[in-house]
C-alpha cells in the first residue's frame, strides 16, 4: 500500500536545474550522484553558458551511458542567472531543485529535498552543503564561503543554489534570477524577493551536497569569490532582510567599513597625539584577538585558529573591494 508522501511524489515531479561553465573536472561527478539518487530526477536540465573545455563532451557521453535519466542539454552563451532561467523555463515539472557543479549530493539528497512538498503551503525548501578544506588556511577561509554546520538556524538559514528546491510558481511570481547580478549574488537576490512574497520556507539540514569544490580553492580563488559575492551583494541593494533583518549581508558588510573608518582616523591622530597611536596598536591586537574568539565554537584547531586573523582582515580588503565596485556598476 502506497503512503500519501508516495502518493504525493508520484503528483509532483522534479527538475534538477543546472548552469554550468567549464565544469569538465566536476560535471561528470554531478551527474553520477544525481543518477544514484534514492529519489530519481524526473528530468535533469543543464544549459551550458558557453565551456571551452570538455564538458559539453562529458554531458552528452553521459547521456549516451544513461538513457533512463532524461537529461536535456541547451548551449547557450549566457552568464548564471540567464542559465538558472533557461534551465527552469525549459524545465516541464512544477517543483524545480537547484544544485551547482562543483557540489555532489548525498545518495538522499533529492527526497530530503521534496519532502516537504507534501504540505501545499511549502514554496521553498533550503538543502543544506558540507565544505571541504585540505589545508589549515582553507579550512579558516571555509567560515567565509558558508554557514558551517554549528550555525545552521532552521529558522533563519539562508537558502542557496547550491542545494534548493522551490515550486516553479514561486519563479514565475518573483520573475526569475536578475540576469543583471553577473559577478553573482542572484540567488540571495531570488531568495530575498521569494520571502517579502511571504512564501513559506522550510530548511531541511540533512538535503546535503558535499561542497567539494571548497577544497580546491587556492587562496587567491577564495579572495576573489569573496570579493564577488560582496558585488553581487551591492548590486542587488538588500538592506533590511525579512529573515536577517538588520544582519543582512549589507549591513554587516557596512560594519566592515565603519571598523576600517575607525582605525584609519586613529592611525592618523597617532602621528600628532601618541595615545592614538597606543589605541591603534591595541586596536589592531583586539582584531585579531576578536577574529578568533568569534568561531571559538566552530573552529578549534590551533593549527586552524593561527590563521583566522590574516583571513579576517585579507577577507575584509576583498569584500570591501567588491562591494565598492557593486555600488558604482
Amino acid at each position: 500500500m502506497e503512503t500519501n508522501f508516495e502518493l504525493v511524489m508520484q503528483l509532483t515531479k522534479v527538475s534538477v536545474c543546472i548552469t554550468v561553465f567549464n565544469e569538465g573536472d566536476n560535471i561528470e561527478k554531478l551527474l553520477v550522484s544525481l543518477a544514484k539518487q534514492t529519489r530519481k530526477p524526473d528530468e535533469i536540465v543543464i544549459v551550458d553558458g558557453g565551456s571551452t573545455d570538455k564538458t559539453v563532451q562529458q554531458i552528452r557521453k553521459f547521456q549516451r551511458n544513461n538513457r533512463k535519466i532524461v537529461i536535456k542539454l541547451l548551449i547557450k552563451k549566457c552568464g548564471i542567472a540567464e542559465g538558472r532561467n533557461l534551465s527552469i523555463n525549459f524545465a516541464k515539472n512544477a517543483v524545480i531543485a537547484l544544485t551547482d557543479a562543483g557540489c555532489v549530493p548525498k545518495k538522499d539528497w533529492l527526497v530530503n529535498l521534496t519532502r516537504a512538498f507534501k504540505d501545499g503551503s511549502v514554496g521553498v525548501v533550503a538543502g543544506f552543503y558540507k565544505m571541504f578544506a585540505n589545508t589549515p588556511l582553507q579550512a579558516a577561509v571555509n567560515i567565509y564561503h558558508g554557514i558551517p554546520p554549528e550555525r545552521f538556524d532552521e529558522n533563519s538559514f539562508l537558502p542557496s543554489a547550491r542545494s534548493v528546491a522551490f515550486r516553479k510558481k514561486i519563479w514565475e511570481t518573483v520573475g526569475g534570477f536578475n540576469e543583471n547580478l553577473t559577478a553573482g549574488g542572484e540567488d540571495t537576490e531570488f531568495f530575498y524577493k521569494a520571502t517579502r512574497t511571504k512564501t513559506k520556507i522550510v530548511r531541511e539540514k540533512e538535503a546535503l551536497v558535499d561542497w567539494v569544490e571548497t577544497g580546491k580553492l587556492t587562496f587567491a580563488d577564495s579572495l576573489m569569490k569573496l570579493k564577488n559575492y560582496a558585488n553581487g551583494d551591492a548590486r542587488a541593494g538588500i538592506w533590511w532582510h525579512p529573515v536577517q533583518r538588520m544582519a543582512s549581508h549589507n549591513i554587516k558588510i557596512l560594519s566592515i567599513f565603519v571598523r576600517y573608518i575607525f582605525g584609519f582616523l586613529l592611525l592618523v591622530l597617532s602621528f600628532k597625539f601618541k595615545i592614538f597611536g597606543v589605541i591603534f596598536i591595541l586596536s589592531v591586537l583586539a582584531y585579531a584577538v576578536w577574529s578568533i574568539w568569534k568561531w571559538r565554537d566552530v573552529i578549534k584547531n590551533w593549527s586552524v585558529r593561527i590563521w583566522l586573523p590574516v583571513v579576517q582582515i585579507t577577507s575584509d580588503l576583498a569584500v570591501m573591494r567588491g562591494f565598492i565596485a557593486g555600488l558604482i556598476a
